[in-house]
Order: C-alpha cells, then sequence, then structure tokens
C-alpha cells in the first residue's frame, strides 16, 4: 500500500518565491500537512482488510447455500404436485 508523501521543505520554498513570507509559508505547510494526513486515514478507513473481505465470503457462500436449499425445496414441491395431479388425471380416466 503506498502512503501519500508531502514534502513540506519544497512546499515552503515555492511558496517563499512566489511571495509569501517565511512565517506564512510554513503555516500553510503545516495546514497543508494536516489536511494530508487527514486524507490519508480516511483513506486507509475505506480499505477492505483480508478479514473483511473474508467475512463478506463466507456472507456469501451462506446465502448461496440457502438459496440452493430453498430451491430444491420449491423443485420438490412442485414435482409432488405435479405428481399428484397427474394421478388425479388417471383416475378421471379410467382404464378398462
Amino acid at each position: 500500500m503506498t502512503t501519500i508523501t508531502f514534502d513540506t521543505h519544497k512546499y515552503i520554498k515555492t511558496l517563499k518565491a512566489a511571495g509569501f513570507e517565511e512565517r506564512q509559508a510554513e503555516a500553510l505547510a503545516d495546514a497543508q500537512t494536516g489536511f494530508v494526513q487527514q486524507v490519508e486515514e480516511t483513506r486507509l478507513k475505506e480499505l477492505a482488510t483480508k478479514g473483511d473481505l473474508r467475512q463478506l465470503e463466507l456472507k456469501l457462500e451462506a446465502t448461496i447455500a440457502e438459496s440452493k436449499a430453498e430451491t430444491i425445496k420449491w423443485m420438490f414441491g412442485v414435482a409432488t404436485g405435479q405428481a399428484m395431479f397427474i394421478i388425479a388425471i388417471l383416475k378421471m380416466f379410467p382404464s378398462h
């Protein structure tokens, strides 16, 4: 994972070259450093760890297994209903 680097020395030199006083340039560099650190902390909070991914994988596997079981249950129910319907129709027309 890469981290954000901020060259405060170069930033201060750039600001001074643009006409800022040393104190102003240092204050801006400090503020910018704080901002960069906040961005980095926020970015790190949003990253998924291997543990997070494993938890998600386990939840998905459980959901898939549950769906499979539900589908099989419905298939047997429909098949049983069809068989009963066919038997009922065949009983209506007795063969001699």
